[in-house]
């Protein structure tokens, strides 16, 4: 049987992965869907957790056999989407879905599941802002955080295209915020 999907989308630095953490601590029944990647596994990342890694040829190989409900390449060769088997396995187990997913995914998860999908975008309160995370988090060098920067500037521009948009300038009222969107459109029936 199908459940619901709550789909968190933002540009990288904006605090998403952390509003989907506090979400899945206070939300025993939610599920988090894994994604698929192309890219290298990271130090403390563990497969089947964090993501499913699969080779650039493999992951296309996924999209000619339909195997996505959304993917997009994200850089030249990194491709990241949401297997449609996931989604499939935490619906059998009849649990609603939480997605940490990019902008262009996050629209097309929507887009595909419409009332069943609640889709959430995490603003940061600026752009200077936005580079200052990620430089602070010390794990990519400038050029990288260049390039996140200008992409970020771009996914902004879909923002209007989600349900709800969230601005993470205080953490604490973004985790507020975010769990009460999300208990008020769980409780509500399909």
């Amino acid at each position: 049987m199908a459940g619901k999907m709550i789909i968190l989308s933002a540009p990288s630095g904006a605090g998403k992965t952390t509003l989907v953490n506090h979400l899945l601590e206070h939300i025993p029944d939610l599920a988090f869907s894994v994604s698929a990647c192309s890219r290298g596994k990271r130090n403390n990342e563990i497969e089947g957790k964090d993501y499913y890694f699969l080779s650039a040829e493999k992951f296309r190989e996924k999209i000619r056999n339909r195997e996505f409900i959304e993917w997009e390449e994200v850089y030249h060769d990194h491709f990241y989407g949401t297997l449609r088997s996931e989604v499939e396995r935490l619906w059998a187990e009849g649990r609603d879905i939480i997605f940490d997913v990019d902008v262009v995914g996050g629209i097309n998860i929507k887009k595909e599941y419409a009332d069943q999908a609640l889709s959430v975008f995490i603003k940061p309160p600026s752009i200077e802002e936005l580079e200052r995370r990620l430089t602070g988090r010390s794990t990519e060098s400038s050029e990288s955080i260049r390039t996140r920067i200008a992409k970020a500037r771009v996914e902004l521009e879909y923002a209007s295209g989600f349900d709800v948009i969230i601005v993470n300038k205080d953490l604490d009222k973004a985790k507020r915020q975010v769990l009460n969107t999300v208990e008020n459109f769980l409780q509500r029936p399909l």
